[in-house]
């Protein structure tokens, strides 16, 4: 079956290229060969630090202080060994999962697949989307509508770049990634942390009542992002080509090395989030669970500059999440049915609900929450399908799943489907056994 790429032509200089090759032939190559196998990772990374994380992670530290550190820490190794084995997929077969989808599942299944997956990638964009747009809303004090205008000709400009190769879009999300550990760094300063407690709840595990269980579902429950699933694999397609197995099991080690600094880069961000929210409202105002909320409450506890420096990073997020999340779409659709839409329309099909969204009156973060839980409903489709496809020899090689492997990226998937399941009839105000 004949594919087409993807994502157009990398973009490295014909030094780095070099350096690569040198260094994938066991000769050395300096820094700067490393340096060129970074980036796929990263944009993945940033679905860990999307504006429903915000809201999540501000509701765990108001409610609960450093109580549920930990689990953002289980969920951040979850996610590394899902984005490393789709990184892997693409490496080892050449093709994304969408494609491998497409190529080796009957065509009934593949378009029930897709149509899940698109509305998936429209939810995921929805929440990116508004998220940026309460950011610019609240900092500028403009219309929510207005905050979404800007945020949909940013996102719009930054995917322009697509067209110069895979590196520019690499290099801004990045500096949007940077940005975003550098507004939470600077809150660490501004906060008063108890780092010892941080240390503490960190690594040991203890739910307080029922209510941090809900918490607990909600930050694991929708860690494991159906579009970084599907637009990983496609970041790796045919980006280093190699000439041998042995090549190509050095692109796979550095694509591990990658997942890991990337993705606790995103965990650390996203414990900041924690961290801040109970060192800010913690102590007087643990009902805080709305990212407006929040941001309206940091400015007499901890000064204009925590509360704009909240909302700096919060628009970051939004734009580079959106913008994310519109490429995992386009790689979505082109792979399950072959159709790639130009990169205005694509952005115009996920605007619109967003906009439908706010002009009916519907709470943004209300339409957060709800986004979520259909990535939740969403999710077990790639899941499996990365666990079906990795483990088979005839399309991985010698780079298929081990049996270890296999078993506790299972457990992991079973866990986390579950918690879903737990997620979404929590939400729907569903008893559930305690």
């Amino acid at each position: 079956m004949e594919f087409e790429t993807a994502l157009k032509p990398g973009s490295l200089t014909e030094r780095n290229v070099f350096a690569t090759r040198q260094l994938l032939s066991g000769a050395g190559g300096g820094p700067g060969a490393y340096l060129a196998f970074a980036g796929p990772a990263l944009i993945a990374s940033i679905a860990y630090m999307d504006p429903g994380n915000f809201a999540t992670n501000i509701q765990a530290g108001a409610k609960y202080g450093y109580g549920l550190l930990w689990v953002v820490a289980l969920a951040n190794l979850i996610a590394m060994l899902f984005q490393a084995l789709s990184a892997k997929l693409g490496i080892a077969a050449g093709h994304n999962l969408a494609e491998l989808c497409r190529a080796h599942f009957p065509w009934p299944i593949v378009w029930i697949m897709w149509a899940v997956s698109e509305i998936a990638a429209m939810a995921t964009d929805l929440a990116e989307f508004l998220g940026g747009a309460i950011g610019l809303s609240l900092l500028f004090h403009m219309p929510l509508i207005a905050g979404m205008g800007v945020t949909a000709i940013v996102s719009y400009g930054i995917l322009m770049f697509e067209g110069r190769g895979f590196r520019p879009i690499e290099l801004i999300i990045g500096g949007l990634v940077v940005l975003i550990g550098l507004c939470y760094l600077a809150e660490m300063f501004i906060a008063p942390v108890d780092w010892a407690k941080v240390g503490f709840h960190a690594f040991v595990p203890q739910l307080a009542d029922d209510g941090a269980l809900f918490i607990a579902v909600g930050i694991v429950g929708a860690t494991i992002m159906p579009h970084a699933l599907y637009l990983h694999s496609g970041l790796t397609q045919g980006r280093t080509p190699v000439r041998n197995e042995s090549e190509r099991r050095r692109v796979i080690r550095f694509s591990n090395w990658e997942v890991i600094i990337a993705l606790s880069f995103a965990g650390l961000v996203n414990m900041a989030m924690v961290i801040m929210a109970s060192s800010a409202f913690h102590a007087g105002y643990s009902d805080v669970a709305e990212i407006e909320t929040a941001y309206h409450t940091l400015t007499p506890l901890l000064g204009a500059g925590a509360s704009g420096i909240f909302l700096i990073s919060l628009i970051a997020s939004g734009v580079s999440s959106s913008t994310v999340g519109t490429m995992a779409g386009q790689m979505i659709m082109q792979g399950f049915i072959g159709f790639r839409t130009p990169a205005w329309a694509r952005r115009l099909i996920t605007m619109l609900p967003a906009f439908a969204l706010v002009a009916w009156g519907v709470n943004a973060t209300q339409a957060l929450v709800m986004s979520q839980v259909v990535l939740s409903i969403a999710l077990p489709i790639p899941m499996f399908a990365l666990l079906l496809l990795t483990r088979r020899a005839d399309i991985m090689g010698a780079f298929a799943n081990r049996w270890p492997t296999q078993i506790v990226a299972a457990v992991c998937a079973g866990a986390v489907l579950l918690l879903n399941a737990v997620l979404i009839v929590q939400t729907f105000g569903v008893a559930t056994p305690r």
